[in-house]
């Protein structure tokens, strides 16, 4: 049955992380406003985006895969166009895995996709277009009216900064995205705004590293000015920052979270290592005496802390001893959340070239070892929540149940509150008892006579 092609229509495919779905989100506003609209079917699209995750190599091969399975339905009539990260670190070569492709934009421009569009349709030969600058994007016109969020049911993430001045040596995302460059704090307000005006009841505040947020715009404790810019000029119920670095966590940051209330006690702050001698050879941050004493810092000015945080394991050259650091270095810590990731190779980046790398089966015993302790002392965590009332996000209903999240969790990385019976309707933002705990999530009831609190 042939299948006809609408004029104007775009099916946009977007893989990888949360920041991805935001440039996603914002090259879908540009192209609506442009005239054009989404579309679920890619066959029907006039304009087909896959918008390519590149960071390690499973991601590569996901956005290779699906570039190339629209590639071999695409009609003549139609321009497929790869975007994203993988685009802007390997566009030619992505041309040459996936014949067919029609253009190539990366991260850089992002807000460039409609004139890219343009171009495509005018062309006069059929080679692909590369628009692959190498600066970084600057603030202001240049998202051309975008509001730089993704939402999600009640919750939103707003990007704040784009781009990272980091030296890890196992990264590639400056060679990707480029220096940081922060978003000016009244853009974010104003959007934030706009945000809760739709109704939005949760910003997840994101970046590559959101507490180097104003270093280039000259402001100091950029991330702190701006949660209590938010906190005082927008009505926004919950704030959750994610991506912080080690080592800038700063007294004024933990004041502003233990003062504000919409400010979630909630921190994601990926520390990657617990061993010395492995951070140094990350070139990361080394100094774990700051870690046992910002996070006990934290902890004591906001008891209920909840503390997400991220490790790599198999790192070149992580000996046995070192690997019991970071075992030992966890079960101090009692991190709220966990998430460990094997180490992937990256080309062109300093540990690539880094010797003593580690069979795969070596990396994924020691990623299992770690999250088996770690699933012990996020039990333990969770039993500690049986009996306490606590507000909850909701995420969707159906069958006597109800799927929610307390400040304690972050959408699509950490647990969920399963809510047994009805929930009052028409609330985003409800008290629940907790009446039981899993090893990530918890179970709870409605609490009838407990009012609403921020968090």
């Amino acid at each position: 049955m042939s299948v006809t092609k609408r004029k104007n229509a775009y099916y946009l495919l977007s893989l990888g992380c949360s920041k991805n779905t935001v440039d996603s989100e914002s090259m879908a506003q540009l192209l609506d406003q442009a005239g054009m609209y989404p579309i679920d079917d890619s066959r029907r699209a006039e304009v087909l985006i896959v918008n390519t995750c590149g960071f390690i190599n499973a991601a590569k091969d996901e956005s290779v895969r699906a570039l190339q399975d629209l590639a071999t339905r695409k009609k003549r009539d139609q321009l497929l166009i790869a975007a994203g990260c993988m685009a802007q670190r390997y566009g030619h070569e992505l041309v040459q895995k996936v014949p067919g492709l029609d253009g190539v934009i990366g991260t850089r421009r992002w807000m460039d996709i409609v004139d890219l569009i343009s171009k495509l349709r005018q062309r006069k030969h059929p080679e692909p277009l590369y628009h692959l600058p190498t600066e970084a994007v600057t603030v202001g016109s240049d998202e051309r009216g975008a509001v730089r969020a993704s939402v999600q049911g009640h919750s939103a993430y707003l990007k704040i900064a784009d781009g990272c001045r980091r030296p890890c040596a196992f990264c590639a995302i400056p060679l990707i995205k480029g220096t940081a460059v922060s978003r000016h704090p009244d853009s974010v307000v104003h959007e934030v705004r706009t945000l809760t005006e739709r109704g939005v009841q949760e910003l997840i505040l994101i970046a590559q590293d959101s507490t180097d947020y104003g270093h280039d715009l000259g402001i100091k404790d950029g991330l702190a000015h701006l949660l209590d810019r938010l906190a005082t000029e927008t009505s926004i119920p919950w704030m959750r920052i994610m991506y912080a670095y080690p080592g800038a966590v700063t007294d004024r940051l933990i004041e502003v979270m233990a003062s504000r209330p919409q400010v979630l006690h909630y921190l994601d702050i990926p520390l990657q290592h617990g061993s010395r001698s492995v951070l140094k050879r990350m070139r990361r941050p080394a100094n774990i005496e700051w870690c046992y004493e910002t996070i006990a810092k934290m902890r004591s000015a906001m008891p209920d802390m909840a503390i997400r945080t991220t490790f790599i394991v198999g790192y070149p050259g992580e000996t046995d001893q070192e690997f019991e650091e970071l075992l030992t270095f966890v079960r101090d810590m009692e991190f709220d959340r966990v998430g460990a990731f094997t180490y992937s190779y990256e080309e062109n980046t300093p540990s690539a070239e880094q010797e003593s790398h580690l069979p795969e089966s070596v990396k994924e015993e020691r990623r299992e070892a770690l999250m088996s302790l770690q699933q012990g002392i996020s039990l333990a965590k969770n039993q500690a929540m049986v009996g306490k009332t606590l507000d909850v996000i909701i995420d969707g209903q159906g069958d006597g149940l109800t799927v929610a999240r307390s400040y304690r969790d972050a959408p699509e990385v950490d647990g969920y509150v399963i809510v047994e019976g009805d929930t009052p309707p028409g609330r985003p933002i409800i008290p629940v008892r907790i009446t039981g705990a899993m090893n990530y999530d918890l179970v709870g009831t409605v609490e009838t006579n407990t009012p609403i609190q921020i968090r």
